[in-house]
């Protein structure tokens, strides 16, 4: 949308604005009057759907944050949208803008390669970050100015783990493109499932291929215990039909990532036969804030979805900094760090030396409902024991 949503920036109150605390005004012994956060996150583009999921969860954090009043302790909290349209150029260009306007607060993204420029930027110009959907393990820990309000790959990885009961002297096999996408995948496979025992070895298939029996026998043929696929793109169906069709799927575990809501039927008949590692779906706990979130997302017209709780937790996130640290990155910082509070999956911790978020995963199934499918929580992992290993 590229325009202000909430208030205009920095209408100014009848004092001198302070020297510390950015895109925020002083007023005489009652501390910040008011305070502007920056929304970079896709509107357009090929994450648009992501960005509106944490769009959708971000204003209704807010408005339950502060109780639908505009302000924490007094201070009014405005809010600028930018969209990045998933491009790190235009991301850049508008945190620039934002920041020229006097704004120290940055949120949002799900794109890892505009969180890792938007992270240097706060670097750069000591600006709080607050990153959310965007994956990549590099986010955590890159600087002391960047959090993020979602999960990590590495928390991703960990929880395909927990399918399995002991993961020592087991045999994982990953199943992927033999792109960048795929190697990483298998990087992070060997790295935190190899780390705790397991055999890690690999089936990769070059992007281009359209016939994937053979795969699917080598990978059989190897007799792993578990198969992690990692797989993305227009073949998605061909593959999953063929890994069903030559026995995969009866005869040993496989694993993958289930995304957001739209994606739940392209499994074709192997969806009632994989094992889903599962950020969040709406089903996936029973606590007061989830139910807050759902209504407040249903009640705007929204669907709650995959990336929800990652705009509902930046929310929590900032109105926390503001109201402890009043507009000043340093104590801002300093609020986060350590921080643990309610949110829709459970409780959530800011991990202090790297500011990773540890939460809850959850392993889940698709079922049948008509000619549909919807999600079903197998068991939730708990948070410790999918932590990602810290940040050095």
């Amino acid at each position: 949308m590229g325009s202000v949503v909430a208030t205009a920036a920095l209408v100014l109150a009848a004092c001198a604005p302070s020297t510390e605390a950015g895109g925020g005004e002083e007023t005489e012994g009652s501390g910040l009057a008011e305070i502007t956060v920056g929304i970079v996150t896709s509107e357009s583009g090929p994450l648009a759907s992501y960005g509106k999921q944490y769009l959708d969860g971000f204003k209704a954090g807010l408005d339950y944050a502060i109780d639908g009043t505009g302000e924490i302790d007094g201070t009014t909290i405005n809010v600028e949208y930018r969209d990045d349209a998933g491009d790190p150029d235009k991301a850049v260009t508008a945190v620039k803008e934002l920041i020229g306007e006097g704004v120290n607060i940055i949120a949002g993204t799900a794109s890892s390669g505009v969180a890792l420029a938007v992270a240097e930027q706060a670097d750069q110009n000591q600006v709080l970050y607050v990153s959310g959907p965007a994956a990549a393990d590099a986010i955590t820990g890159i600087n002391e100015y960047t959090f993020r309000s979602g999960r990590q790959s590495a928390q991703d990885v960990a929880t395909a783990g927990t399918f399995l009961d002991d993961i020592e002297g087991k045999k994982i096999t990953v199943f992927a493109q033999d792109t960048a996408f795929g190697q990483g995948n298998l990087a992070a496979v060997d790295a935190i499932l190899g780390a705790q025992g397991a055999t890690v070895d690999s089936v990769l298939v070059a992007e281009d291929v359209t016939e994937f029996t053979p795969f699917a026998q080598q990978v059989l043929a190897g007799s792993p215990d578990l198969v992690f696929v990692a797989w993305a793109g227009a073949t998605s169906g061909a593959m999953w039909q063929a890994m069903s069709q030559q026995g995969v799927l009866d005869e040993v575990p496989v694993v993958t990532g289930l995304g957001d809501a739209a994606t739940f039927g392209a499994y074709g008949e192997a969806s009632e036969q994989i094992n889903f590692l599962n950020h969040y779906f709406p089903g996936a706990n029973d606590n007061d804030v989830n139910t807050a979130m759902i209504e407040a997302i249903e009640g705007m017209g929204g669907t709650p979805d995959l990336f929800s709780p990652d705009g509902f937790n930046a929310a929590l996130m900032i109105v926390h900094a503001i109201a402890e640290g009043q507009g000043d990155v340093d104590a801002m910082i300093a609020a986060l760090e350590g921080y643990s509070f309610e949110g829709p999956k459970g409780t959530m911790t800011v991990r202090e030396g790297d500011h990773a978020l540890i939460q809850e995963m959850y392993q889940v199934k698709l079922v049948a409902d008509g000619d549909s499918y919807v999600a079903e929580l197998i068991d939730t992992a708990a948070a410790d024991a999918v932590a990602p290993a810290e940040a050095q």
